[in-house]
């Protein structure tokens, strides 16, 4: 899944349905809130689709001819494991549902359903799965550290080191622009809102301290550009 994709007109829906009335119900209706979406009658055509194309959430019938649902999930998980996926499925094959959780899908629906229900549902899986997406990017390798942005520490082995909250905030955009340059302006007024002399000075107090969290690691270095800002620089 794209991490900085919102449900907008640019997200894409992978739809695996063979009933050709409700197929086309369900495309209608989400093609006119703005999402592009495939619709595909049968799972191998559905998994042959989600080879060649980027989806951003698939929404996958149990039952299907050629390719079951299932069986779909599975080959789709072993391209994309975080994709999120809904299943759709007759009352009747609502207690196979549990198979399906088991392979990775994060709902379900039993037919007849609503389409606001559908939606309201989607919404919520793309909105989990985001933040996990967030959380799960804001844990950085640096060199022998760990560094947990969200928790504001910096991890050494069973070594624990809380950062303050302006350290934090420069350690990360740091992270972000590892081996690059991280413009000097641009974090001045990330951190600090703006880029007087004052806050400039302050800054580099705070990478000095950096420096010396970060010291039980040669490899690691927090590089002075002159005239353009700071490179945290990884010696592999």
């Amino acid at each position: 899944m794209q991490n900085n994709k919102t449900m907008t007109k640019n997200f894409k829906i992978l739809l695996a349905e063979d009933d050709p009335n409700l197929g086309m119900i369900l495309k209608s209706y989400l093609d006119a809130r703005g999402y592009d979406t495939e619709l595909c009658d049968n799972g191998l055509k559905a998994f042959n689709m989600f080879k060649k194309q980027s989806f951003d959430f698939c929404i996958i019938d149990v039952m299907m001819p050629v390719k079951d649902g299932f069986t779909l999930a599975k080959e789709i998980k072993t391209i994309n494991k975080k994709v999120p996926m809904m299943f759709l499925t007759a009352k009747s094959m609502q207690d196979d549902v549990i198979e399906g959780l088991k392979i990775g899908a994060d709902d379900y629906m039993t037919k007849p359903f609503s389409m606001e229900e559908l939606l309201l549902r989607m919404t919520a899986i793309f909105k989990r799965s985001h933040s996990n997406d967030e959380l799960e990017s804001n844990i950085f390798k640096i060199g022998k550290f760990t560094f947990d942005y969200n928790r504001q520490m910096l991890v050494l082995g069973k070594d624990e080191q809380k950062l303050t909250s302006k350290e934090a905030e420069l350690f990360h955009l740091l992270c972000q622009n590892k081996n690059n340059i991280l413009d000097r302006t641009e974090a001045l007024l990330s951190v600090w809102g703006n880029d007087s002399y004052f806050n400039a000075r302050s800054m580099d107090v705070y990478m000095t301290k950096l420096r010396k969290h970060l010291k039980a690691d040669p490899s690691i270095e927090i590089i002075n550009i002159h005239g353009k800002g700071f490179k945290l620089f990884i010696n592999k």
